[in-house]
This record gives structure tokens, sequence and C-alpha cells, in this order.
């Protein structure tokens, strides 16, 4: 497993019933199309937030009950109807996938989570209103919970992103720790101590919100405990190449996703 763009979304997975696929099948179409937008290919930052303003106009005349005639907003269109969604979440997606053309950097922690708060937070939000589980309680550990996946992603990926010309780690915890942004191309004493800070932030993250796995029943409470145990075991896999995410970005191997299982199967309300 890489914690990886919107790869866990649960589109194919044999735990979502089957009632279900459908319509996360178009919630991930939208989501995944609008991010290639502006991630992939070879277009200008006016190209991609022009496209992204299409994608805005869209969702407004789905609003107003008259969804464009491509097909992907037909099914969005159905599937919001269907299960009685909310478009804010839909709205907060293409916020920042905008701010992804335009943002490379990010000076504070805070900052960082504003991001993953429109990045990352509504796809739990939408999968809890699929479930008819969108309580104040749930929605606040699902926020925890992807947003901890959305920061996992970014320490996987710093060699990656550099490439990119991105920086997610915030600037304040590279001055803090002595690290130059010019500097993100090798596991030095210092960057191992900024990363070590990182992966325990995120790990406390994760375990708050994982109380949600353990309350939810059936089968979307074993893929999100799935989720979970994943996630962390990501952080154990950083860790265990010694923060080095430059020569080898940590992913889970068969044996690992047998210990992911395991794991989950054996979360409990009072021990995660």
């Amino acid at each position: 497993m890489a914690v990886d763009h919107y790869e866990n979304f649960p589109v194919a997975s044999l735990l979502l019933p089957r009632r279900l696929v459908p319509a996360v099948q178009a919630i991930y179409a939208f989501a995944r199309s609008a991010d290639d937008i502006a991630d992939e290919g070879p277009a200008t930052p006016a190209e991609r937030i022009a496209a992204l303003k299409d994608y805005e106009a869209a969702l407004v005349h789905i609003e107003l009950g008259q969804p464009p005639a491509d097909p992907l907003f037909q099914n969005l269109a159905a599937t919001i109807a269907a299960h009685d969604l909310p478009y804010r979440p839909f709205h907060d997606l293409l916020s920042a996938f905008r701010q992804d053309v335009t943002v490379s950097r990010y000076q504070t922690y805070e900052e960082l989570l504003d991001y993953c708060r429109r990045s990352a937070n509504p796809v739990g939000l939408l999968m809890l209103h699929l479930y008819g589980a969108a309580t104040e309680e749930n929605v606040r550990d699902s926020d925890a919970i992807c947003t901890a996946l959305q920061l996992i992603n970014f320490w996987q990926d710093v060699a990656i992103d550099r490439q990119k010309e991105r920086i997610y780690v915030p600037l304040e915890d590279l001055a803090r720790f002595a690290v130059s942004p010019a500097h993100l191309h090798e596991p030095h004493g210092k960057w191992r101590t900024l990363m070590r800070f990182e992966v325990e932030r995120t790990r406390a993250l994760m375990l708050s919100g994982a109380p949600l796995a353990t309350r939810l029943p059936g089968r979307i409470g074993l893929e999100l405990r799935m989720i979970v145990q994943g996630g962390l075991r990501i952080l154990e896999a950083i860790e265990e190449v010694d923060y080095d995410v430059f020569r080898r970005r940590p992913t889970l191997r068969r044996a690992d996703w047998l210990k992911v299982f395991w794991r989950a199967l054996r979360m409990r309300r009072a021990s995660l």
C-alpha cells in the first residue's frame, strides 16, 4: 500500500457493499480527474485553473438541477441526488486542487492542515454520508484519519515532490530543525530528527481518529481499520529505513499487508 492520490478510496474493495460501488466510483472519478487536471500533463497553470473553473461551474449547474451532458457529471449528479450528499465537500476539493496549481510551499503546520482539510477530509466526510454515519463525533475522527493519511503521503513523497518543486514539510519545521530546503535530497542527522518529529506527530493524529474504526460496524468498520493500520504501518516503514525516503519510497509489500490485516482484526474499542 502506498498512501497516494485517492488510492485509499475503496473503489474496488471487496469490503465495499455492492450497492455503494456506483456512488463511490462517481465520486472517485470526479476527485481523481480534477486532481489530475491540477497535477498531470503539460498544461500551463492558467490552463489548469481554467479547467478547474469549468469543474466548479459544472458543480454549480448540478446544484441548480442542470447537470452537464458529460457522463462524469451526470453520474455525479445522480449520486448526489440518490444519497442526499452535501455539495460543500466537492467545492472544498476543487479549492484544494486550485491551490495545488499556485502554492508550492507551506509556511506553517496550520497552513498545511488547512490544505488537508480541503484536499483529504472531504473524502471521509462523503463516505460517512454514504453510510448514513456522518455524526459530529464520526466526522471529527474521520477528519483526523484523512488528514493523517494525507500527511503520510507527504512524508513518503518528499523526494518526488521536490522534483516537482514542491515542499510540503512546513517551512517553520525546516527552520526549527535547521534543515535547508536546498538539502531535501539526503538523510543527514538533522533531517532524521525533523522526520522523527513529523512521523510521531502524524501517528498521534491518526490514533486520535482511530476510535471511529471501532465504532463503525461491519464492512465499513473493517475497511477503515485496514486503512488506519495501513497508514500506521507506512509510518513504521519510514522509521525502519531510518527516515531515508530519498532512495526508497516506503510502501507496503505482501507481508506488510498480512500484518495490516491481522492488526485490523485485533483492533478493539479500548485498545487500538
